[in-house]
């Protein structure tokens, strides 16, 4: 672009020097040149330019020469932490920053103490624990080894779940530790809980003032750091697609305890791509019945307009209740927000130090609703409690299907939930949405999440060993689905576990035909209800415990899914009795071998 005299408020001598000028400037001098103008036009008369460009503003050149550098490092087990990651990175580089983006897993630990400026992302799994490709980089931080870091500014980005109890601990921990080695705060950690967009973002927003103090004012928006970037479609977590039900049938027998339904849903149109391994967000509505017996129990007006994000976007009351807003959870923070809203002295009773095992024993089973009329909570002003809540969270489903077999489909295994507790029938938001009130034909709001640390060995020729019980078998139909189609050369060996045999069996025609085929090379079942003595999967893996050592020693990839609290924790301590046993190998060298397998990512877990 050239400047005119006539559209310009310049002379022709300064139009002229304008046009020799600007071409030559670098992105990093001419935001720099911006940030010196507009703190130019702030200053007092008694300030000069000169003054001005010599206080803290290393020269254009300078800044082109030896741009600042930054090290972004994530701690991911699903997704969300690598891709918030990889958004502030492109934001920084396109800021004209030096960027080195890596996943806790693979970095090499003993390089932090040369590095000078640290931003940490990093979520927290289940009642405290790191994500996985996480363990490493906190046993050397908490280890002898971790040096001093005097010369290092950090900031920590930390995602959890409110409703346990050690909210965000990992990323606590990490920022408490680089403050106790010596490291420097650029800003204050950020918490945040299953709807971090917002949070992310201004989080963001303050690092970029404090690495660029002499921009114009950084406006960041949440979709600019959430979105992953390399997706073609226009469907994202914060624009959905609305996808039709083709299909919807339970796989259980009659007679069995459980409801679990396999999906497939329509991708027609939206460009959607997804890998094996990735999983499908679905934004759920809450059960209408529930939130008319809320409406009705605190009096409020259902057709009363209510914000519903900091845009100033209002919809009628009883439509928030059933799209927006977390009704069916509470969480401590919860209970101390309202608490404090409220000023009711029996809940701020509840909500003092000291009672957080009486806390922890109310909100175990209980919603809204109860917390409602326990406390009699009515005759409150629905605009201004309503913004407490949590925004409705999106539930994971994991993928199982593969595109390359299914264009324009996606396959979905939702394991329905339905129990009863303090006197009321409860139901899964999503899971009962699904098998109820969602019929063929009807749609769902959709995108897919990214699951980078759940995925296929890029070399197919190599072995793979599959463990998931119950729900945990969806994200295995689509490894082999996408196996068969790609005609993959590598064994692999799937382990499956739920209650009985003739109910049960999820997918039993598909693995059956793969196994004839010879696409899956082989298979191990544990129906635990069918025998006096339960049996699971991990009793099934040390039955063949020297043919699956044999198996990791030929360069197999292990792969976990489903329940983290129980069926995980078992497994892998039985991955550890296996390789200490047929590796003749001490306790130590064991758990070393098997932390050697996850750092190269021959060893992935997607539990929940």
């Amino acid at each position: 672009m050239q400047f005119q005299v006539n559209n310009s408020p310049f002379n022709q001598e300064q139009v002229e020097l304008l046009n020799v000028l600007l071409p030559t400037l670098s992105q990093t001098q001419q935001i720099w040149l911006g940030g010196y103008l507009s703190a130019l036009k702030n200053v007092g008369p008694d300030v000069s330019t000169a003054d001005l460009a010599a206080v803290g503003s290393p020269s254009a050149s300078e800044n082109e020469a030896h741009p600042v550098e930054i090290t972004v490092l994530f701690g991911s087990q699903t997704g969300n932490c690598q891709e918030l990651a990889a958004g502030m990175s492109r934001q920084l580089e396109e800021r004209g920053f030096k960027v080195a983006l890596t996943s806790m897993n693979d970095f090499k630990a003993n390089a932090l103490k040369k590095i000078q400026n640290l931003l940490v992302v990093v979520s927290t799994q289940g009642e405290g624990d790191p994500p996985d490709t996480a363990i490493q980089f906190k046993e050397f931080l908490y280890g002898r080894r971790a040096p001093k870091l005097e010369n290092l500014n950090y900031s920590v980005l930390a995602l959890g779940d409110s409703s346990y109890e050690l909210f965000c601990e990992t990323g606590k921990q990490f920022d408490e530790r680089l403050a106790e080695l010596g490291a420097t705060r650029l800003t204050n950690r950020i918490d945040c809980d299953l709807d971090y967009d917002d949070p992310a973002a201004e989080w963001f927003e303050e690092v970029l003032s404090k690495f660029a103090e002499s921009q114009v004012s950084v406006q960041v928006q949440p979709d600019a750091i959430v979105s992953g970037g390399t997706e073609a479609s226009a469907f994202s977590r914060t624009n959905p697609f609305d996808a039709e039900i083709f299909e919807s049938m339970n796989l259980n027998g009659r007679g069995s305890n459980k409801e679990t339904y396999h999906m497939e849903l329509s991708l027609e149109g939206s460009n959607i791509h997804y890998e094996p391994g990735d999983s499908i967000g679905i934004y759920p509505e809450n059960d209408p019945n529930i939130v008319d017996l809320l409406i009705e129990e605190t009096g409020w007006d259902p057709n009363g307009l209510i914000p519903i994000n900091k845009k100033g976007e209002e919809v009628p009351l009883q439509e928030a209740l059933r799209n927006n807003f977390e009704i069916t959870v509470l969480t401590k923070p919860l209970l101390q927000k309202i608490a404090a809203f409220t000023q009711n002295p029996e809940l701020q009773h509840l909500v003092e130090p000291g009672n957080e095992a009486a806390v922890t024993e109310y909100i175990h089973g209980r919603d809204l609703l109860d917390l409602v009329h326990d406390y009699s909570l009515t005759g409150l002003p629905a605009s201004e409690f309503l913004p407490l809540l949590r925004k409705m969270p999106p539930r994971l489903y994991s993928v199982a299907s593969s595109l390359k077999a299914n264009p324009d489909e996606v396959h979905l295994t939702v394991g329905t939930v339905r129990y009863e507790t303090h006197g009321r029938e409860r139901n899964g938001v999503c899971s009962v949405q699904c098998a109820d009130r969602k019929n063929p034909g009807e749609t769902l709001s959709i995108y897919v999440h990214k699951n980078p640390n759940f995925k296929l060995p890029e070399d197919s020729s190599k072995p793979i060993i599959m463990i998931g019980p119950g729900t945990g078998i969806a994200p295995f139909r689509s490894f082999v689905e996408e196996r068969e189609v790609t005609e993959a050369e590598g064994k692999s060996w799937l382990f499956f576990g739920d209650q009985h045999f003739v109910t049960d069996f999820l997918y039993q025609t598909d693995w059956q035909r793969w196994l004839k085929d010879g696409v899956l090379t082989k298979m191990d079942v544990a129906f635990s209800r069918d025998r006096a003595e339960k049996v699971y999967v991990q009793h099934r893996m040390l039955e063949h415990s020297k043919e699956l050592y044999q198996w990791l020693v030929e360069g197999a990839t292990v792969y976990v899914c489903g329940d983290e609290k129980n069926m995980a924790s078992d497994v892998h301590d039985t991955l550890l009795t296996i390789i200490e046993r047929e590796g003749s190998f001490s306790t130590e060298e064991a758990h070393a071998y098997l932390a050697k397998m996850q750092q190269e990512k021959r060893y992935q877990r997607d539990v929940y």
